[in-house]
């Protein structure tokens, strides 16, 4: 299988670890999605990453897809097999995921406009659901058991980003996620070389 990816994206980040963890043999396959290369939007018409493109073909997008792909091959489970805890995995997945969104879109608007047209109140929305999302994670921090699974590697890759492109502006509130992390590496030690990173 091979994975169109990039280092710094926290969605990339999250199928690679999860990749990792279950032992997958993946070539990573490093593409600017700004770019638009051929070789991803001729697999993903939306042009996102990360892609995963089969042996048999076939071409799976987006993130949580890909996860869900992966649960349903042979060997460890990605999710738990209890409805009540697969649905706890999912939802923390999903809500890591759509703080992710919010992040991109501030670095986007920051990045891919002038300084000018930098649309402020945007910017501040787009925090303000990243900070509710870090509220709540912090008040009812996810438990690790002995078994990592979609939500964990989600809420790794999550915080991962907002070291690397919000240092100084979250940690402080939120130093149980921090401790959390720190407990997370030691169940998964290459989370280092695999967070999101320049």
């Amino acid at each position: 299988m091979k994975l169109l990816c990039a280092p710094t994206s926290p969605f990339s980040s999250k199928v690679r670890m999860a990749a990792r963890y279950l032992e997958l043999e993946i070539t990573e396959i490093r593409v600017d999605s700004n770019a638009g290369p051929a070789i991803l939007v001729d697999n993903n018409p939306l042009g996102k990453i990360p892609t995963l493109l089969t042996k048999d073909g076939i071409s799976i997008f987006d993130s949580r897809g890909i996860m869900h792909y992966f649960d349903r091959m042979k060997g460890k489970r990605l999710y738990p097999a209890k409805q009540r805890k697969r649905t706890e995995a999912e939802v923390l997945e999903a809500l890591c995921d759509g703080a992710c969104d919010c992040l991109l879109s501030i670095v986007y608007e920051r990045r891919f406009r002038t300084e000018e047209k930098v649309f402020q109140p945007w910017i501040d929305r787009q925090w303000a659901k990243a900070k509710r999302t870090l509220d709540q994670l912090s008040a009812d921090v996810p438990k690790l058991g002995k078994k990592l699974h979609g939500g964990h590697f989600a809420l790794a890759a999550m915080l991962g980003y907002l070291q690397l492109r919000f240092e100084g502006q979250w940690e402080e509130e939120h130093s149980d996620l921090i401790g959390w992390l720190r407990t997370f590496e030691k169940k998964f030690p290459d989370y280092p070389a695999i967070k999101p990173q320049v």
